[in-house]
């Protein structure tokens, strides 16, 4: 949905060949963003809090469900899932309003085509929202990480607790393995990416806000980190659950299994799989 209405805006800026604040009505003043400009820092600072959130519901039920299943099931319903995403989205476009109420300044950055909070420069009217709002993205990135090494630890055990190779209930076991160690692939690439993409951002922010530095192509790289991951994150779902994931990883396993082999010569009575069981 960011996508949808944030692309639009920026292919109108480069086909005309004007400014964000010279598309839309305001901004007549020179550094004075218009209303288009608003809203798009406004959709901006939204589409980056907002799945944020969703990601940390995500990650809580996920430690929930692995690490306190019975409390997951007594007190976790789909009514209260259903109501999570709106609530989520209500609060945010409250938090995200705020600038367009004069707390924050939105600021617009070049080449034109992108407009956020100011970052950097002016007094604590103007850069009180920034730093608040890096303050909540980091918490929240503190959280999702803390609730996703939990989950990974979890599914780690889960994996080992399994029967090794040789025993009677290995082809049963086979699958339920493989699904606990591709889960916890999948979550440890999404939460380096996430952290990776969202890091550049709060470091940009208190940077200008604590050291005065006024950096327009750091701000601009920093929105970038934080795009991409909206862009990347959905690639990486998309490839690590999919059977061609699997069939790679395979070949992988069985190409090091024969090297093995070879080096070493068949050990009858022991386990000489580099992978997992089921891999």
């Amino acid at each position: 949905l960011g996508k949808c209405l944030l692309s639009p805006i920026v292919l109108a800026a480069y086909a005309y060949n004007r400014s964000l604040s010279e598309l839309g009505p305001g901004g007549g003043t020179e550094g004075e963003p218009g209303v288009l400009c608003q809203l798009f820092a406004f959709l901006m600072a939204f589409f980056g809090l907002a799945p944020t959130l969703l990601l940390l519901a995500m990650a809580l039920e996920c430690w929930l469900s692995l690490g306190h299943p019975y409390f997951y099931r007594r007190h976790l319903t789909r009514r209260l899932g259903a109501t999570l995403g709106p609530a989520a989205a209500g609060l945010c476009a409250l938090f995200c309003a705020l600038p367009l109420l004069g707390f924050g300044v939105p600021m617009q950055y070049c080449p034109g085509t992108w407009c956020f909070i100011r970052m950097a420069g002016g007094g604590p009217r103007q850069l009180g929202f920034p730093v608040l709002y890096a303050s909540l993205m980091g918490l929240l990135v503190l959280a999702i990480g803390a609730c996703n090494v939990s989950s990974m630890r979890h599914l780690y055990g889960m994996a080992r607790r399994q029967p090794r190779r040789g025993t009677p209930t290995t082809a049963a076991a086979a699958a339920p393995r493989m699904e606990e160690l591709d889960h916890l692939i999948l979550l440890g690439l999404m939460t380096v990416l996430f952290t990776i993409c969202s890091l550049p951002l709060i470091i940009r922010v208190y940077m200008g806000a604590f050291a005065a530095d006024f950096n327009e192509n750091a701000d601009l790289s920093a929105l970038r980190f934080l795009s991409v991951n909206s862009i990347v994150d959905p690639w990486v779902f998309i490839i690590f659950r999919t059977s061609v994931f699997r069939t790679f990883v395979r070949r992988v396993c069985r190409r090091l299994n024969s090297k093995k082999a070879t080096l070493k010569g068949p050990s009858p009575g022991k386990d000489s799989q580099f992978c997992p069981l089921g891999w």
